[in-house]
């Protein structure tokens, strides 16, 4: 489920919202919509609860038809220009403002420790392919997200990685041993600790996949969030928030410690 309570609002609901206005001042519904842009009308309201972005000709024939004179054009570009997926902008609202970031990752490094390059690996391996012009804005996006690790006070920042996430070459070899390095600079920081998990344990408490844990400003909550196949949800509501936190702990002691997932990093470093 969905966390209750304030949300910040990003460009996709910002554009959502002003289509929604736009559509009702025209007394058009949301099928006439999309009948004129080749839509269905859910996926029209998804447009418009922020959960999905406009593409191809949508918003240059729903802008005139509604008599928008170019306003849902102009948001139009923020909303491609933010880098961010729609259903992801919640999360930034509140990692930015955490104290303390906790992430399991099983199959990639995490966005917070990724390269510029790495990161558009990433982003060419989507499939369906993403349009060329979402790629940059994307990485732009990813790496300025990484400031939070720097920010003052400093957020504590945790990561518990499979090794393959380490040693899967995503984008090349070199691109790895790049990314490696900078997870090594990373991992000096005060505030920053990586563990990585035994390939050959028997017992393992993160099989029901990746997630991450955000303690909120001033330690007044704690969310949890999973993503995956092209959506997400925040969880806030106990026994799932406590479950996930538990879960995270076992993960830490099962994962190798920070000094040894150090070197472990360093010698995958060297041989690539």
């Amino acid at each position: 489920m969905n966390k209750d309570g304030k949300q910040g609002v990003g460009a996709a609901k910002t554009f959502g919202m002003m289509l929604r206005f736009y559509r009702e001042r025209a007394k058009y519904s949301q099928e006439a919509v999309g009948k004129e842009t080749g839509y269905s009308k859910s996926q029209v309201a998804m447009i418009e609860r922020g959960l999905r972005h406009p593409k191809g000709e949508f918003v240059p024939i729903v802008d005139p038809l509604l008599g928008a004179q170019g306003a849902l054009l102009r948001l139009a570009e923020e909303v491609v220009a933010s880098g961010v997926a729609p259903w992801f902008e919640d999360y930034l609202d509140e990692e930015a403002r955490a104290v303390g970031i906790h992430m399991y990752y099983n199959h990639m490094l995490p966005g917070l420790l990724q390269t510029p390059d790495y990161a558009r690996a990433s982003f060419v391996s989507e499939r369906p392919p993403l349009d060329h012009d979402e790629i940059e804005p994307g990485v732009t996006a990813r790496i300025a997200r990484q400031q939070v690790l720097h920010r003052k006070p400093a957020p504590m920042a945790t990561f518990v990685l499979e090794k393959v996430a380490i040693t899967r070459p995503l984008g090349g070899r070199d691109v790895l041993r790049k990314n490696l390095l900078h997870i090594l600079d990373l991992a000096n920081l005060p505030n920053v600790e990586i563990q990585i998990m035994d390939e050959n344990r028997e017992i393992h408490a993160g099989l029901s996949g990746p997630f991450v844990l955000l303690e909120t400003e001033g330690r007044r909550g704690q969310l949890v969030y999973v993503e995956g196949q092209g959506s997400s949800y925040i969880l806030s509501e106990q026994p799932d928030v406590g479950n996930c936190f538990a879960r995270y702990s076992t993960l830490r002691a099962q994962a190798s410690t920070p000094e040894d997932s150090i070197r472990l990093i360093e010698q995958v470093a060297r041989e690539l």
